[in-house]
């Protein structure tokens, strides 16, 4: 099959996916808060551990502009990072997240472990720590502040699962706290703005893919350890297709170290998935295999 062949193959699937995914009931839907309700999130609370999780302990921290790029807008809102967090105290509401996010890039590249001490916080520079109380109960913990949300007006922290769990409210959803940043140390902000605002750009973009694909089937085309080998198969696919194509960055279990896999879809039962396997192998692209998210 010459090239030219398997292109025009290539372009009438993705037109046929795209004219499927259109009709199909089962499209998703961007709310822009899917992340805060609970049964879109993680419906099956798991037990803790608690003397299994790493305390978070404030220390020095180094930080650059990847998360702490401002301003910057997510769904049509702007928002502005503190130039520090010194003599920062609010209360109001919190919420949680999980699942959806778990394995995930953070707003400055760290890994999102719901199975950690962690939050997210639309203006705090990151990385930080708050010592968060739980007003209806009294408990208080301090987590490691590294992602930014929650994008909600009636919220103004995002707790792990696990923080949520150990404040008691995971099963409720939400909580009354007061916030309390801790600061050890003054951090050192370093100013590579182009490099970092591209990162915060990319997990910004990773988090609406989420958002609209959770729980969806998806072509798996690659893995790569580099990042510039991901995004160079990422190109070759683009220049074949027109379906949405993205980078899922997270821990490789077995390493440790980050695993950049390149994905397309969402893919559903209506699609002609085993020729499209096919084209995308015989154009040298890989051997993709079905993943959910």
């Amino acid at each position: 099959m010459t090239k030219w062949s398997i292109l025009t193959r290539l372009l009438i699937l993705s037109a046929a996916v795209i004219l499927t995914a259109c009709v199909s009931p089962t499209s998703p839907v961007i709310s822009g808060s899917d992340r805060y309700e609970m049964a879109d999130d993680s419906p099956v609370l798991e037990p803790i551990d608690f003397s299994k999780v790493q305390p978070v302990q404030p220390e020095p921290v180094e930080r650059t502009l990847a998360g702490n790029y401002s301003p910057y807008t997510v769904n049509g809102e702007t928002y502005h990072v503190m130039a520090t967090e010194e003599g920062y105290e609010a209360t109001g509401f919190a919420s949680w997240y999980g699942r959806k996010f778990h394995g995930h890039q953070t707003s400055n590249g760290e890994i999102y472990d719901m199975f950690s001490y962690s939050a997210a916080h639309k203006s705090l520079p990151i990385p930080g720590f708050l010592e968060v109380t739980n007003l209806d109960n009294g408990k208080s913990l301090i987590v490691r502040v590294n992602d930014r949300g929650p994008f909600h007006e009636e919220r103004i922290v995002d707790l792990s699962y696990a923080a949520a769990a150990y404040l008691d409210y995971a099963d409720k959803g939400t909580a009354r706290v007061r916030l309390r940043s801790l600061m050890p140390e003054s951090p050192v902000l370093f100013t590579d703005a182009g490099e970092n605002q591209e990162i915060q750009a990319e997990v910004l973009q990773e988090r609406a893919l989420i958002e609209q694909g959770a729980g969806l089937e998806y072509l798996q085309v690659g893995a790569f350890g580099s990042l510039d080998s991901a995004r160079e198969l990422l190109a070759r696919i683009n220049s074949f297709t027109s379906l949405p194509v993205f980078i899922r960055s997270d821990e490789d279990q077995k390493t440790g170290s980050l695993l950049h896999r390149v994905r397309m879809g969402p893919v559903n039962e209506t699609m002609d998935l085993q020729g499209l396997i096919r084209l995308l192998v015989d154009a040298g692209l890989g051997a993709p295999f079905r993943v959910t998210q």
